[in-house]
């Protein structure tokens, strides 16, 4: 799985970071997936995070 973030719709409330940690950051006060694929371990959390986001900038695949 791959997790990718619009930039230009993240609000940057950090919602996705809290929730997994281990795929997005915040840089320039933007949300990005850290990682190129989502680790085995990570993948409900991942899920969760692009379902949890208010603006909806996440998109898995």
């Amino acid at each position: 799985m791959k997790a990718t973030v619009d930039a230009g719709t993240c609000t940057g409330c950090e919602l996705c970071v809290q929730v997994c940690p281990d795929v997005f950051e915040i840089v320039e006060g933007v949300a990005k997936a850290k990682v190129d694929v989502v680790p085995a371990g990570a993948e409900a959390a991942c899920k969760e995070a692009a379902d949890s986001c208010p603006v909806a900038c996440i998109a898995l695949g």
